[in-house]
């Protein structure tokens, strides 16, 4: 069974609330960057970026980085992975960097963006931003920085939708696991 858990004026609200407590958590820009997570997370950090930009009249650091090569299960995720670009932006040593994701399960993603991040410098400190945190993590992780908590099962899957790769904005609880058609 498919349920939309959040349509295009809660995901709005959702980026709006979490730019206010970055902002609140870290006044000063230079103290820290947001860092896009290939996909969706870069699309996440942009617009958190625009936000944060009309709240402070600056421009927080912003960058992108891919992780597909740091996975352990690369031939389960693409039969042919391919290496994205990976532009951080900004010197992330001694900063806090906030990494953006749409979705929290296991925490491998996590786990692959540190080791991909300590490619590029010694941050301050690093902290997740995700959209939907839905439980079941098998690393000892947790977002600083969250839209929304959804109780799933383990089959479950959640989908963020956002207008820069899926044509809308929306949040789908697909339960049971079954695969959603575009």
């Amino acid at each position: 069974m498919k349920k939309v858990i959040a349509n295009e004026a809660d995901v709005k609200a959702m980026l709006d609330r979490l730019a206010c407590e970055i902002v609140e958590r870290y006044p000063n820009l230079d103290e820290y960057c947001l860092i896009g997570i290939k996909t969706r997370g870069v699309h996440i950090a942009k617009r958190l970026q625009e936000r944060i930009e009309k709240i402070t009249g600056k421009t927080p650091a912003m960058g992108e980085l891919d992780i597909t090569f740091y996975r352990d299960d690369l031939t389960l995720v693409a039969q042919d992975p391919q290496m994205k670009s990976t532009a951080l932006g900004a010197d992330i040593n001694g900063k806090v960097v906030i990494l953006a994701d749409d979705v929290l399960y296991s925490g491998k993603t996590l786990l692959c963006a540190l080791n991909a991040l300590a490619q590029f410098g010694r941050a301050e400190k690093t902290e997740l931003l995700v959209m939907v945190d839905r439980g079941h993590h098998k690393l000892p992780v947790h977002s600083a920085f969250t839209g929304r908590y959804v109780h799933t099962e383990g089959d479950d899957i959640i989908h963020v939708h956002l207008k820069e790769k899926d044509g809308d904005d929306c949040i789908v609880h697909n339960i049971g696991g079954q695969q959603e058609v575009k």
